[in-house]
């Protein structure tokens, strides 16, 4: 069987990947979701959160893994997972980006959100920043159109407040992939997209090698299309 490591966006944590993660475990696969630093149970000060610890956390759970693993990526944590497998690419098997940020050489995720096929973006429209560094916190009132279209009111209601603020530094600082033999890659597109845009999706799929899937769902289809999520990471 397949040992999977799962990593969350933005402003979620680890509690998003149980309906996936259960299923799995269910199928006889290990499974592996860290909250990042700052997020979910994470006591990490949010001041003290950028890419590096993200990065190192996911480091943590690759090596901590029976097996060289499958990685999951959501959102946000397609940036952590990309820099993660440039460090370790021996404790990678897969990359799954499931409607994630995957990123080149030298490139943010507020340098692909600034991307033409970014318009439109849900996110970067619905939060405010502040402090220093700065930390964003998104609009609670937009959560159920931009995150959980598709999902259960109920669970949505749930997922919306569980949601924490995100230090805006992962977003900011560019990966360093120089050099780096990345694992093959699978980009799962969710055409319901309100917060990553379909377009910018696809961009992001095509730029480098990977085997392209598309589900009819929105942002969160860990939620929405539990069977669907599972079906693509053990095909």
């Amino acid at each position: 069987m397949t040992h999977f490591v799962l990593v969350h966006g933005a402003f979620h944590g680890a509690w998003c990947w149980n309906n996936v993660a259960a299923a799995l475990r269910q199928a006889g696969h290990s499974v592996s979701a860290p909250d990042l630093p700052g997020a979910g149970d994470d006591g990490t000060p949010l001041e003290q959160v950028d890419l590096d610890r993200a990065t190192e956390r996911v480091v943590e759970a690759l090596e901590a893994g029976p097996e060289p693993a499958v990685l999951v990526g959501h959102s946000m944590g397609g940036v952590v997972i990309t820099q993660a497998a440039a460090r370790v690419p021996d404790r990678v098997s897969r990359l799954v980006y499931l409607t994630a940020f995957r990123p080149i050489d030298g490139e943010s995720l507020l340098d692909l959100t600034a991307l033409p096929e970014g318009a439109g973006d849900g996110v970067q429209a619905n939060i405010t920043v502040d402090g220093e560094p700065p930390i964003a916190t998104f609009d609670l009132s937009q959560a159920r159109s931009v995150f959980y279209n598709g999902v259960d009111e109920e669970e949505a209601a749930a997922a919306e407040e569980r949601l924490d603020r995100q230090p805006l530094a992962v977003f900011a600082t560019p990966v360093t992939l120089e050099g780096a033999d990345l694992p093959p890659a699978d980009y799962v597109v969710c055409t319901q997209d309100q917060a990553i845009p379909p377009a910018l999706q696809r961009l992001m799929a095509g730029r480098v090698p990977a085997r392209v899937s598309e589900l009819d769902a929105g942002h969160s289809p860990f939620l929405s299309h539990v069977d669907d999520v599972v079906g693509i990471l053990t095909r």
